[in-house]
């Protein structure tokens, strides 16, 4: 895949509609209004730089799943899977999309 930058905010767009593991956001609410618009920027870029690395796409579902479970022990929830592939499909359509363009 190549190299491309995929900007912060368009990363917290998936984030916030797709993942939002914690349920902080109101579904009448906008993330960039929030104080909290941060809290998930760290797994979103990791999941970037894992597909950056070659991982497949469901070693990076796996991470967010992990990540949501285990360290913010939400635990296993009835969409925890189809949150976690919605956002890495939607990161890898927005990462191809842009080396097609750059």
């Amino acid at each position: 895949m190549k190299r491309t930058q995929i900007s912060l905010s368009k990363l917290r767009d998936i984030g916030w509609a797709e993942w939002d593991p914690i349920g902080l956001l109101d579904s009448d609410e906008q993330w960039d209004q929030q104080s909290f618009a941060d809290e998930y920027d760290t797994y979103l870029m990791q999941a970037v730089a894992r597909l950056r690395q070659g991982a497949s796409e469901n070693e990076v579902i796996s991470y967010l799943i992990d990540i949501e479970r285990d360290y913010m022990g939400m635990g296993m929830q009835q969409d925890t899977t189809s949150r976690a592939t919605r956002t890495v499909r939607r990161v890898q359509q927005d990462l191809e999309i842009l080396a097609e363009v750059t």
